[in-house]
């Protein structure tokens, strides 16, 4: 195994290279749930019609915003109705002939 020897300068810069990072990643991770998507884009990813967003809206099914005509939704609202209407796979048995 090779050592590698560093100035305390190049070290330094390796130290604020690795925080600058760290950082940008964590606003990657926690920025998936501060994004807001507008209707289109909600009915695309869900594949469903503006008719089934409406019902969805006007019984509650999901939250969302509403600036003048234009309607938006928080993923993190999208990611808890999946979570919310997640069902677990049951164990079938079946006989294999």
């Amino acid at each position: 195994m090779k050592a590698i020897i560093l100035s305390t300068e190049q070290y330094t810069d390796l130290v604020n290279r690795l925080d600058e990072l760290n950082k940008k990643l964590e606003e990657k991770q926690k920025s998936p749930k501060e994004v807001f998507l507008d209707n289109q884009e909600f009915l695309q990813l869900m594949n469903i019609s503006k008719r089934t967003a409406q019902t969805w809206r006007d019984e509650g099914v999901i939250s969302f915003s509403q600036i003048g005509s234009k309607i938006y939704y928080r993923m993190s609202d999208v990611q808890k109705l999946l979570d919310n209407n997640y069902r677990k796979a049951f164990n079938s048995k079946r006989n294999n002939y």
